[in-house]
């Protein structure tokens, strides 16, 4: 049976070593995260990932969502539970305003208990995860008496939402969607059309489900300056705010899915159903950005849970299972074999998975830092930095960090050999599982084209030419110290690989499409690998200030940490030079056969 033990103490060193999020009292909602208190709330989260999520993962793997014929959905055994658990202990609203009933704590808080709570299951954390990208769209361009209306009751997690874009004829490109909005004369729309791949779209533990619909009111331009963003509640509300009516929305079935079984992704049918705009006419998009963007950073935090709980269970699985003898030498000589954990390629494929995990922890976090500073700062520079390198890594930490996680569920099951393979163990659930985040909330090669296209040249460059500065600024601090010198030689190593890579973009890009097209997605690593190294390099410089200063009850975690950072420097770092040669070759030859010789 698969295990989970949340990463309290590394995420707290992160948070606390450093990041140093107590820095940052000053923003509203920092000085309630004491440390103490942090500590507390990372643990409770914990104890609910651990004992309440995680039990039920492989049975709802196992069971699924079940659709009746009057189009409503069972969720699995002990979903409800669980999620009452969660709903009751406030976590959807961890972050969330308090003037809307929440508790106004740092976005890097939830980001943090977010992470355990999708390890121990994903399936289950998508019903709020989509509530909250909702919440976070409404709150930006709602109107006082929608916020007013829905926001309450989908912070307290009483009614969930979701978010309503494809259509079976078009994905990324939402200017072909079809949907149509018609006024009724009295503010609201009849909304009419069908979307499908809708997580969580209907189910059995909210009292209402909150959609967020794109479509297209009569008369609108074609393509996406035409699109509109609409509310259109499962159940319509009576004079006093409570469920009344059944609105024209419905399942029309749930899709049968690879994985995330236990979450109900379903084809949505909605005939005139009542919406009400959110929003400007025709800038429905830009509303509905707000809830994309929320939600791909929550999807990178998942490629980083996954990867997480993937590799305890073949960390674990390597201590235990015997097989064969060390190439130096016995290492267990009470037993017939040596555990497999002894062997070199064994421990190649778990320190790459735990180099990683831990690099990306501190870059998941420090992202939502940024996000934090972007949204409560009260200095207009500090927003727009953070707001500029937020924007800037959005798509990377989506597209790396679920590329990685797919690999690592692999690895990881790799270490279980065919024991990985048969359903007893759990590990083909988080492959399953883990799939999909490559593929939803924009795929990642849209995710790249996004970065090369958008992010680079946005502002004239002003977000990436402050990312390389601030690398270039710790190199040069820190490449004489005698302890950090391996650390700050190889991460600039990186970044000039980075720096090459990027002025081909601008020299080549215009020029050659199809060439930039075909090295997007090697620059997205590229800058992703850059990224994790400078995290790396961080936790480095915090680990030797931390054992120079005499702290010896941690000293072991300190040395691991030392190590795993040598590691990713060492042997994962250099793989920048391999990814800027690709970006350089062109796409001549990837071009060249016609469609049809496909």
């Amino acid at each position: 049976m698969p295990i989970y033990k949340a990463p309290v103490d590394d995420t707290l060193f992160i948070l606390n070593d450093v990041l140093g999020i107590e820095r940052y009292n000053n923003l509203p909602g920092f000085a309630d995260a004491t440390p103490d208190t942090v500590a507390a709330i990372v643990g409770e989260a914990a104890k609910l990932a651990e004992e309440a999520l995680f039990p039920i993962n492989l049975s709802g793997d196992q069971e699924g969502c079940t659709r009746h014929d009057d189009g409503s959905v069972t969720v699995p055994k002990g979903f409800k539970q669980a999620f009452d658990l969660y709903r009751e202990g406030g976590w959807l609203g961890l972050a969330a305003p308090e003037e809307f009933g929440g508790q106004g704590l740092p976005y890097t808080l939830h980001t943090a208990v977010g992470e355990f709570m999708s390890a121990a299951n994903m399936s289950l954390m998508m019903y709020p995860g989509l509530t909250q990208g909702a919440i976070a769209a409404i709150i930006v361009h709602g109107s006082e008496e929608q916020k007013r209306t829905y926001l309450p009751k989908m912070v307290d997690g009483t009614w969930t939402g979701t978010m309503n874009l494809t259509e079976p004829h078009c994905g990324t490109d939402l200017g072909l969607l079809r949907t149509k909005a018609v006024p009724n004369g009295d503010g609201s729309y009849r909304i009419s059309g069908q979307k499908i791949f809708i997580s969580a779209g209907e189910h059995d533990m909210a009292e209402n489900i909150i959609h967020l619909v794109l479509a297209r009111i009569e008369g609108a331009p074609e393509g996406v300056r035409g699109i509109s963003l609409f509310i259109v509640p499962k159940y319509k509300l009576d004079g006093s705010g409570e469920p009344g009516e059944r609105n024209g929305v419905s399942c029309g079935a749930i899709e049968e899915k690879m994985g995330i079984h236990g979450n109900a992704t379903c084809v949505m049918n909605y005939d005139e159903a009542t919406g009400y705009l959110i929003g400007a006419e025709n800038k429905g998009l830009s509303a509905m950005f707000v809830m994309m963007n929320e939600a791909r950073l929550a999807v990178g935090m998942q490629g980083l849970a996954i990867s997480e709980v993937a590799y305890q269970n073949a960390a674990n699985y390597a201590r235990e299972r015997i097989q064969g003898r060390s190439l130096s030498g016995t290492k267990a000589p009470d037993q017939k074999a040596d555990p497999i954990i002894v062997h070199p390629d064994v421990r190649r494929t778990l320190m790459t998975i735990k180099a990683f995990n831990e690099g990306g922890r501190a870059f998941t976090l420090w992202t939502a830092l940024k996000s934090d500073i972007a949204h409560r700062s009260d200095s207009e520079e500090d927003r727009q930095a953070a707001d500029d390198i937020l924007g800037l890594m959005t798509p990377i930490l989506k597209g790396v960090m679920t590329d990685k996680g797919f690999d690592h569920t692999v690895m990881a099951q790799q270490v279980f050999g065919g024991h990985g393979y048969i359903e007893e163990h759990g590990m083909s659930q988080y492959v399953r599982d883990a799939r999909i985040a490559m593929i939803y909330e924009g795929a990642n090669g849209i995710q790249a084209l996004d970065l090369v296209g958008r992010k680079l040249a946005m502002n004239g460059g002003r977000a990436v030419m402050a990312f390389f500065k601030e690398i270039g600024d710790f190199c040069e601090e820190n490449r004489n110290g005698e302890k950090l010198s391996g650390y700050t030689k190889a991460l600039k190593k990186g970044l000039n690989d980075l720096q090459a890579a990027t002025m081909w973009f601008m020299q080549n890009a215009m020029a050659k499409p199809d060439n930039a097209g075909a090295g997007s997605t090697d620059y997205m690593h590229l800058f992703g690998l850059v990224v994790l190294g400078y995290m790396w390099a961080l936790i480095a410089k915090t680990a030797e200030e931390k054992l120079a200063a005499g702290e010896t009850e941690r000293a072991d975690y300190l040395k691991n940490k030392l190590i795993t950072a040598r590691f990713f420097m060492e042997r994962i770092m250099p793989e920048t030079a391999l990814r800027k040669a690709r970006i350089e070759t062109g796409a001549d030859t990837l071009m060249a056969l016609d469609a049809a010789a496909f």
